[in-house]
């Protein structure tokens, strides 16, 4: 979809802004450019829609020659999300979500239409903000708006710089989620430049780390993560890039343990039996669809049998309600997330509402090893063996 060769862009004075980029970025692909302040990233973007002239080397959108593209039809091509939103103040929010539609010619009904669309899609209600203007919205709200706007037309190609750097941590996270949930369902072909190395890792199906004009390293966040391409990569994602991978790696079924399961309904002394005979110290307790319903100790049966001598009662009498569960997929960083906020032991995973395993923190160290080591021979993660110190 985009693709730089051999681009430079030197000023007058001697200043290299960048210098030899080659890369391609795939139809549908979100990448993201992070360096430091001054390394050529937002330089890099600019090229794409012609706000800055490469000095030499050519970039290709959609098999395209830019520099033969007329540049105001081209930025109408794409869309351009900026930090500050660049929103007009005397415009209403329907008005600035459909300047683009309007300066392609679209009939008046049309473009509302699409901006009343947008406003809904980036969870914005027409109804209640469409005739407001942009002095009489929140931070997020506007970069909401400034994301359905650079949508309105449909453009193949979004140009993002740093759209969530504005706004306070919370309401960025909560951008970020929003915009992952868009492209999700559009599959627009994204660059998106950020200073903040875990908003890259976050959003990126690939990472271009930028040095001084240059791209040190571009790869998939977990690589970028798991094996930096230089000490210059290694310093800038941070020495607690271990914990930054735990974002990018997911849950999957070889990392579960399987424990014991009871069913609501199953008899008291059978199901004390069963934990005794096992040696468990707990079990997980599904309903009649074998669907999470929550856990009970082997402690808690035993005595609940000899209180009734003659077996009466069930499981459920005594099962706890589990809060600590995830879906399958998720992070593993979700997974020491929802561990920690219930100071569980273990957490249950799902997939849909059928339940597939437990994930403990032995597990979870031992998932993010081999999701390392797989990277570093380029196998698949249930391939590779891990090496353990035996205690004496």
């Amino acid at each position: 979809m985009i693709r730089f060769e051999n681009v430079a862009k030197r000023y007058p004075d001697g200043t290299v802004a960048v210098e030899g980029l080659s890369f391609e970025v795939a139809e549908g692909e979100l990448v993201t450019l992070v360096g430091p302040s001054g390394c050529g990233k937002t330089t890099t973007m600019k090229m794409v829609n012609r706000l800055i002239e490469p000095t030499e080397g050519r970039i290709l959108v959609e098999g395209e020659d830019i520099a033969r593209a007329e540049p105001v039809e081209l930025r109408r091509r794409m869309g351009y999300v900026i930090q500050q939103t660049g929103l007009f103040p005397h415009r209403t929010v329907l008005d600035n979500t459909s300047t683009v539609p309007h300066l392609l010619g679209w009939s008046k009904a049309r473009r509302r239409e699409r901006a009343r669309e947008l406003l809904d899609l980036v969870g914005l209600d027409p109804d209640v903000f469409g005739d407001r203007y942009p002095e009489q919205l929140s931070g997020g709200q506007r970069q909401r708006v400034g994301v359905a706007r650079a949508l309105a037309a449909d453009p193949p190609v979004l140009l993002m710089d740093e759209p969530f750097g504005a706004v306070d941590p919370v309401v960025r996270e909560h951008l970020q989620n929003e915009f992952l949930r868009l492209q999700s369902r559009l599959r627009k072909t994204v660059l998106f430049v950020t200073h903040d190395i875990e908003e890259a890792v976050r959003l990126g199906d690939r990472i271009a780390v930028y040095g001084e004009g240059r791209i040190e390293q571009f790869d998939s966040p977990a690589t970028v993560l798991g094996a930096p391409a230089s000490t210059y990569v290694a310093d800038f994602v941070g020495a607690d890039r271990g914990l930054k991978r735990l974002s990018v790696t997911p849950i999957e079924p070889g990392d579960l343990e399987q424990p014991p399961t009871l069913h609501l309904s199953d008899r008291l002394d059978d199901a004390a039996t069963r934990m005794a005979a096992d040696g468990a110290r707990w079990a997980v307790v599904l309903d009649g669809a074998d669907e999470l319903h929550g856990w009970v100790s082997a402690a808690t049966l035993a005595e609940a049998a000899v209180r009734n001598a003659d077996g009466a009662g069930t499981v459920g009498d005594h099962a706890r309600r589990m809060e600590a569960w995830l879906p399958l997929g998720s992070s593993l960083k979700q997974a020491f997330s929802t561990m920690l906020q219930h100071d569980a032991g273990w957490i249950a995973v799902l997939e849909g509402a059928r339940f597939v395993g437990v994930l403990t923190p032995a597990k979870l160290h031992e998932a993010l090893r081999r999701s390392v080591d797989a990277d570093a021979r380029a196998v698949a993660r249930q391939d590779v063996e891990l090496e353990t110190i035996e205690s004496s």
